[in-house]
């Protein structure tokens, strides 16, 4: 679990609880009316945008990826792109074969195993960078149905404040109820940016982040296939993927 996420999301429910209650009751803050409208309405407009496998996708699969921690792989895929070279350059990419047996990354061992076939380089190089491509395109979707709920849930909010607001100018002969009236037709704007600000923003950022940590990993994994298969030396090698990679997670050659 990434517990920056968790921390981060129980400290602003946090924060705004307190300063609900320290100065009223949080029951005046629940409206099942203006709950269904903001909450339910966030969820189910994206179905006009997108279709349902797509949403299904986007909304579990992005979830369960904001909350699960991704363990850094550059020094990890950098050790194995030297140790890949280095073999390479001694028996030939032939060797190569038994590496790719013992990879679960489906782009990793397909790759290798392209090299391994004897494919050529041009050739190789269209095949994984198209796949590159493919995998963005996925990614921004389901980046792209948190940000439209987002962009939707305050909306809602305010539609729903001005089903509040109709409905309360039509209790005018009442001046009693016109605070009540009004607090409630406040309440969807309130929703709606709780939905958008702590929940939907936050959740699109996340994702934008993971999917470009995993796009460069897998052009890491591109090049350095590339790199081995034109035969470069692996001290080459390795200076061409660290200059992709922030300082801190450089590979640095033992002693």
């Amino acid at each position: 679990m990434d517990l920056a996420t968790i921390v981060g999301l129980l400290a602003v429910i946090g924060l705004i609880i307190f300063g609900i209650v320290k100065g009223s009751s949080i029951l005046i803050f629940i409206d099942p009316a203006s709950i269904a409208i903001v909450g339910m309405g966030t969820l189910f407009i994206p179905l006009v945008a997108y279709p349902v496998a797509e949403y299904k996708s986007a909304v579990l699969g992005s979830i369960k990826k904001a909350f699960k921690k991704e363990p850094k792989k550059s020094e990890e895929l950098l050790t194995l792109m030297r140790q890949m070279s280095t073999r390479a350059r001694r028996e030939g990419v032939l060797a190569l074969e038994d590496v790719a047996r013992t990879q679960d990354d489906e782009f990793l061992k397909r790759g290798i195993q392209m090299v391994v076939d004897g494919h050529d380089p041009e050739a190789i190089e269209d095949v994984l960078y198209s796949e590159l491509d493919k995998i963005e395109e996925r990614h921004k979707i389901g980046i792209g149905v948190w940000e439209y709920m987002a962009m939707a849930s305050p909306a809602l909010g305010m539609i729903g404040t001005l089903i509040g607001l109709v409905q309360m100018l039509q209790s005018m002969s009442d001046p009693s109820a016109i605070g009540p009236a009004m607090a409630v037709a406040l309440l969807t704007t309130f929703y709606g940016s709780i939905i958008a600000n702590v929940f939907c923003t936050p959740f699109a950022e996340k994702l934008k982040r993971r999917s470009a940590a995993e796009l460069a990993e897998k052009a890491i994994v591109a090049q350095g296939l590339l790199s081995i298969l034109s035969g470069e030396s692996p001290r080459f090698l390795i200076d061409r993927l660290n200059v992709q990679l922030p300082p801190s997670e450089r590979f640095q050659e033992a002693g």
